[in-house]
């Protein structure tokens, strides 16, 4: 039987045994469920700036898990080993949210405020980052999201209610550029608005040369979010050579400044990161 994933805004339509787009959902039994759940590839205690969160509980430290598996295909993307594999190419460790609880509350005295999903696209296992979060909330600990927003509501609100703070890509204010990924604009900026309400947010755009990197467009990103507010964190940070672009060039630092220079014409909070 034919079964359409409702995770995200591709909506695949997987049949019996079959794996979706993301790699990590398969339609067993009828049931699409997350093949690679509690199943972590990397783990680190980082400085809660490399999310990247400026105004979140600075200068403190969150312990950082990811998987494996995303749903959009950036040519650009760092961290391309995880994301682009479906996991079997990866030594991986299991992670009940039990023993990532416990983990994180071990690591209090190290500066830990809780755990951060991250490194991967986390929202493609929704249900253990839902799960983990439960926990860690209940322990008193934080729970941060680091996720590229191209989701349905209904993943979102099911597990927004556990989460303190989110970093959200807005990797373009263009469709095209969307669409050059697999992804959906119109889909990222509902999550964003609909996260803003929930708990705190910022937003990451990674600038590369002659794909989004006109003050037009910088101009038109930073105007939607200060609509919403502009005390909204905007974090622009700049492309290096990564994945099936490292032939690129790196963004030139001047051309940063200048978009920086551009959003804070509409936003209070604008970060220069990668320089």
């Amino acid at each position: 039987m034919d079964i359409t994933c409702s995770v995200c805004m591709r909506g695949c339509t997987l049949k019996e045994g079959q794996t979706g787009f993301c790699r990590s959902r398969k339609n067993t039994g009828g049931v699409i469920k997350p093949i690679h759940y509690g199943k972590i590839t990397s783990m680190a205690l980082d400085p809660i700036e490399k999310k990247p969160l400026a105004m979140f509980y600075p200068k403190s430290q969150i312990l950082s898990i990811g998987g494996s598996g995303c749903n959009l295909r950036c040519p650009f993307c760092q961290n391309h080993p995880i994301s682009m594999s479906d996991g079997s190419d990866l030594q991986t460790m299991e992670l009940s949210p039990e023993k990532l609880t416990q983990q994180a509350l071990s690591l209090q005295k190290a500066g830990n405020i809780g755990v951060a999903y991250t490194y991967n696209e986390p929202l493609i296992d929704y249900e253990y980052v839902r799960d983990c979060a439960k926990l860690i909330r209940k322990a008193g600990m934080k729970n941060v999201v680091v996720t590229n927003g191209s989701f349905t509501q209904e993943v979102l609100l099911e597990t927004l209610p556990f989460i303190d703070a989110m970093n959200i890509d807005l990797k373009s204010f263009s469709r095209d550029f969307y669409k050059e990924i697999g992804g959906d604009l119109d889909t990222v900026l509902r999550f964003i608005e609909t996260a803003f309400q929930k708990c705190h947010v910022e937003v990451t755009t990674l600038i590369i040369p002659g794909k989004n990197d006109s003050p037009e467009e910088m101009t038109k990103l930073s105007q939607w979010l200060s609509a919403l507010s502009p005390e909204i964190p905007l974090h622009i940070t700049r492309f290096f050579p990564q994945y099936k672009m490292r032939l690129a060039s790196p963004t030139p630092v001047r051309q940063i400044q200048k978009l920086a220079r551009t959003a804070q014409r509409h936003l209070k909070n604008v970060f220069i990161g990668n320089c």
